[in-house]
Formats: structure tokens, C-alpha cells, sequence
């Protein structure tokens, strides 16, 4: 509900990390690489992370971050496009200084390369066809003997598969690439493909008729990481890059770009591009699991401990939390009728760390900020955008995550392709929520009595006036842009680019409340821990 200036992935969705302090350097004290070459090895079959688009350009989150490091020490990155089964040994064997293409950090490897700290986490997940009926889960899978399983050589999937069946099991089939076993999968040739639950889900949202996830994980959450040959000199220098771009956002800013803002096109090129149906880019992508690269895991590990310590306790206090309970995934209520969300689960991670004990009440958008203004409420969630003016009435908690608004529009819409033809197109209309990010958005471009803005009561009505023809777009913030795609994925779509910039999201308190340090500690213990990131790839990834 994008109603803070503003979220999805970050990514994702990018949440705010209250480390950045910790992780801030000067650029001016980077390393200075003095204009060195540096040469890349990557494989380019790996979207998002490293493809070929529809115009032959090599692009993804590795080109994007690489580029910004090398940036930042003075570098000249040289790409190499290099097969997979071979890239580890070449880089071991100094053929290539460096490797980039999402690589796990596995104690094996790390006997013959250097990784650098690691920039993401992922899991293993079981990838199979929408009409599968013979097993439900993945033990099931495991159980029958009959069922074979897709993989690459080489990879984590692969060694994953291994572990479950044996080195020599026939149940274990090999191809070159991701997009071959997919496909293979597809055509029926094996029951199910072993991969990153990026990539994963990214299959989906390219192939949403055709295969789905297993609930559950194969692994617990792995680090990817760039590798170097033995003792590269490189190794400290692009960690200190990596540290700059997490200190100032720029990390998670490319990691929304890619695993966010860019699904419909990946899925368009894979499917052109004859093997694939790639990545889709369905907002869950982005919000994969971002590790923060903070130096010495056992001294962060302490300082996790140290924080647990010091959180303060609210002695059982009650705290009552107003909700909408129609912004999913923030809140909403299920079709069991219970209430549900990234809020609810939070805060009640909050207050078992605080001692309080959370009081959920359903209350109107349009009165919400006011009323915790009033004192009515202790605090409300509703994915509320910071903004300064809503900053005059009530303290806002620190940013928990940064979205963009952006313009959803009717499938085969034809009368605009941009966001600028359809500003300047006056007898167009978009539909918005009174009172949120989303609506001031529509009065900055069209005035604030604009007959082109149509108000509704809640977003999903906005959306089913859209489908319905009775506006021509809708306004809302990226995450929930993109599960409109993903939840009506014939009816709607996203126009390209956004209409904001980011913009931080927070819990609200009524002026002066005590509860802002305490909530901000605990975020901050969530965040330390993971807490805030599983949360997060649960309801924005799974």
C-alpha cells in the first residue's frame, strides 16, 4: 500500500538495513587498482545474474555490480564468456582472475579458490510440472524410486542431488545448462529439476502453466560469492567494493533492478532465446535472502548475542496495532478467515524479543494515521511510506524497506507504451487509494482535482476497475504491482520504469512514544540475526 513516499525484490523490496553504519566507507578509502585489467569469467546462461539479451548484449546483477566495484577501485572488468563445468579450475589455474555467476561457497571449493564475502543467500528447491500428481512433497519425491531429477553438473543442485540418491543414481539426470533441464522437465522427460529458489521461482514466473514449487526446501541457506584464484590480491579489494555499494545502497538498488523491475523482459528474451523461459521476475525473486557483508561472521555472531541482551523489556505490556488488513502481503485476512502478513509475523517477533504482547485492530486506511496521531492506537502497519509530512504528526520507526510506485495496466494495452505517453494523454484515467503514496503520486502529475484520477476505496478495487475497463491504469508501489502480475498475470501488466523514486517504509507512533527505540532495537535484533530476511523471503518469495 504504498502509502508512504514509497516496496516484491530488493530484494526485494529492498529492506533497509540498520547495519549500514557499521558497513559505511569512504570511497576515498577503497583500494585504488590503478586502472588494472581485470578479467570476468562467466557463463552467461545464469539470468539474472549473467545472460545474453534479444540484441546480443551480455547484462544481469553480476555485469551491474562488477562494473560498479571495479568503478569504485579503479578497475577495467574483462568478460569472458566461460562454460560452468570448467569456470572453478580455470579461475583455481589462474586462467581468469575472478568468476561471477552465483556461485555457492562450499567448503570443497574453497580448498582451490578464494571467495569473496558472500552477497546473497539461497536454497535449494524442487522444481516441477503444474499437473503433477504423484507426489506432493519432497520427501514423497525421494521416496519413489521411480522419479528422476534434472540437474547441471557441477553445481550445488547437482551435489544436492547426489547426497539425496547416491553419485551414481539413475535417478540423476545431467544437463549442460538450467534452461535445457527445465525444458526437459517439461517435455516429461524427467519429474523434477533441482535449483536455487531464485531461479526457481523465476522459472515460474516464466512458466507459470507449466511448472510450480514443492512446499519445503532440499538445504538449509547457502552464501554465493565471487571466486579468485588462491591468495588473489583482489579478494580484499572487491570485498571492500561490495562493503561501499552495501553501504550506500547501490547493492540493494541492482538487486531490485534485476530480481524485481526486470521479469517480464527475462522472460520474453529466455523464451526467444529457444532453451528457456528464464528467470521470470515475479516481485518474490528480489526479495531472495541479501547477505550483509559485514567482515568476521563469528564477531557479528557475538554482537547478534550482545544485542539480545540489551533489547528492553516492556514487563508483558499490551500494544495495540492498527491494520488494514487489505495490503497483502503486509496484512490481510486469509480464506480461513485468519489474519496473516509480513506485519503480523514482525511484530510478533518483536514483542516476544520486547515482552509485549501485540493487539491486532482492523481500522480504515483513511483514518489510520490520525488516529494513531490521536493516541487511539500504540502503533500501526499498514506499509506506510515516510514521509516528512506525515513525520509532523506521528514518529515514525527506523525504514524497514524501500519501494517505487509504478503503472499497472490491462494486458495488450495499445494506446501508450511509457509512463510519459500515458502522462500526456488527456482523456487517459488511473485509478488510486485516497490517502496514500500512490494517490499524492497522481496529484503531482495530473493536480489534485484532476478528473483523470479516480478514487477507490481499497487497491483491489482499483485493480478490478482496471481489468473491468472503468480506468486505464492503476498507481501502486512496485511489490504490490507485481503480485497483481503474478495473481492475474492475463489481465494485467507493468508498465516500464516508475513514476518515483525509492521510498522508505515504517511503522507508525503516536508523537513522542517510547515504543519507537524499543521497535528500532528490534528490528535492528531481527535484521542482525536474519530474523527480518527469512520473514521478508517468506512472504514476498514463498
Amino acid at each position: 500500500m504504498n502509502r508512504k513516499l514509497s516496496m516484491f525484490l530488493i530484494l526485494m523490496l529492498a529492506v533497509v538495513l540498520p547495519f549500514t553504519a557499521i558497513l559505511a566507507q569512504d570511497d576515498a578509502e577503497l583500494p585504488d587498482l590503478e586502472g588494472r585489467t581485470v578479467t570476468v569469467a562467466v557463463e552467461n546462461a545464469y539470468p539474472p545474474f549473467n545472460s545474453v539479451d534479444e540484441d546480443g548484449n551480455a547484462v544481469g546483477w553480476d555485469y551491474d555490480v562488477i562494473n560498479e566495484i571495479c568503478a569504485r577501485l579503479n578497475c577495467v572488468p574483462e568478460y569472458i564468456e566461460t562454460a560452468w563445468d570448467g569456470m572453478i579450475l580455470a579461475v583455481s589455474n589462474g586462467e581468469f582472475d575472478m568468476a561471477a555467476d552465483g556461485i555457492t561457497i562450499t567448503e570443497e571449493r574453497e580448498e582451490v579458490v578464494d571467495f569473496s564475502q558472500g552477497y546473497m543467500t539461497l536454497e535449494q528447491v524442487l522444481l516441477v510440472r503444474t499437473d503433477e500428481d504423484r507426489f506432493d512433497s519432497i520427501d514423497a519425491f525421494v521416496e519413489n524410486e521411480d522419479l528422476t531429477v534434472g540437474v547441471q553438473p557441477g553445481t550445488t543442485n547437482f551435489f544436492t542431488a547426489t547426497e539425496l540418491f547416491g553419485e551414481e543414481s539413475p535417478r540423476i539426470v545431467s544437463y549442460d545448462t538450467f534452461p535445457v533441464a527445465v525444458q526437459a522437465l517439461i517435455a516429461g522427460d524427467v519429474d523434477a529439476a533441482i535449483m536455487d529458489n531464485v531461479a526457481g521461482q523465476g522459472y515460474v514466473g516464466a512458466n507459470p502453466d507449466a511448472v510450480t514449487l514443492v512446499e519445503g526446501t532440499l538445504t538449509g541457506t547457502e552464501a554465493l560469492g565471487f571466486i579468485f584464484p588462491s591468495e588473489s590480491e583482489l579478494v580484499a579489494a572487491f570485498n571492500a567494493g561490495l562493503d561501499s555499494l552495501e553501504a550506500d545502497g547501490t547493492l540493494l538498488e541492482i538487486t531490485n533492478r534485476w530480481f524485481l523491475d526486470t521479469g517480464d523482459d527475462m522472460a520474453e528474451e529466455a523464451q526467444e532465446d529457444g532453451e528457456e523461459e528464464m528467470m521470470g521476475g515475479t516481485i518474490i525473486d528480489v526479495l531472495m535472502t541479501l547477505t550483509v557483508p559485514m567482515g568476521d561472521m563469528d564477531e557479528m555472531e557475538d554482537m547478534d548475542a550482545d544485542m539480545e541482551s540489551m533489547l528492553p523489556d516492556l514487563g508483558g505490556q499490551a500494544v495495540t496495532v492498527a491494520v488494514e488488513n487489505a495490503y497483502p502481503p503486509f496484512n490481510s485476512v486469509d480464506e480461513d478467515g485468519n489474519a496473516v502478513g509480513w506485519d503480523y509475523d514482525v511484530i510478533n517477533e518483536i514483542c516476544a524479543r520486547l515482552n509485549c504482547v501485540p493487539e491486532y485492530i482492523e481500522t480504515a486506511w483513511d483514518g489510520m494515521i490520525l488516529a494513531v496521531s490521536n493516541g487511539e492506537f500504540d502503533m500501526a502497519a499498514d506499509g506506510i511510506t515516510i514521509t516528512e509530512e506525515r513525520e509532523e504528526v506521528v514518529d515514525f520507526s527506523q525504514g524497514y524497506m524501500t519501494l517505487e510506485q509504478v503503472l499497472l495496466v490491462r494486458t495488450g494495452e495499445d494506446r501508450f507504451d511509457s509512463i510519459d505517453a500515458f502522462v500526456e494523454n488527456e482523456d487517459l484515467t488511473v485509478g488510486v487509494q485516497p490517502g496514500t503514496t500512490n494517490f499524492f503520486t497522481a496529484t503531482e502529475l495530473f493536480g489534485e482535482e484532476s478528473p483523470r484520477i479516480v478514487s477507490y476505496d481499497t487497491f483491489p478495487v482499483a485493480v478490478q476497475a482496471l481489468i473491468a475497463g472503468d480506468v486505464d491504469a492503476a498507481i501502486m508501489d512496485n511489490v504490490a504491482g507485481q503480485g497483481y502480475v503474478g495473481a492475474n498475470p492475463d489481465a494485467v501488466t507493468l508498465v516500464e520504469g516508475t513514476l518515483t523514486g525509492t521510498e522508505a517504509l515504517g511503522f507508525i507512533f503516536p508523537t513522542d512514544s517510547e515504543l519507537v527505540s524499543a521497535f528500532n532495537a528490534a528490528l535492528d535484533s531481527l535484521e542482525a540475526d536474519g530474523t527480518l530476511l527469512e520473514i521478508t523471503n517468506r512472504w514476498f518469495l514463498e
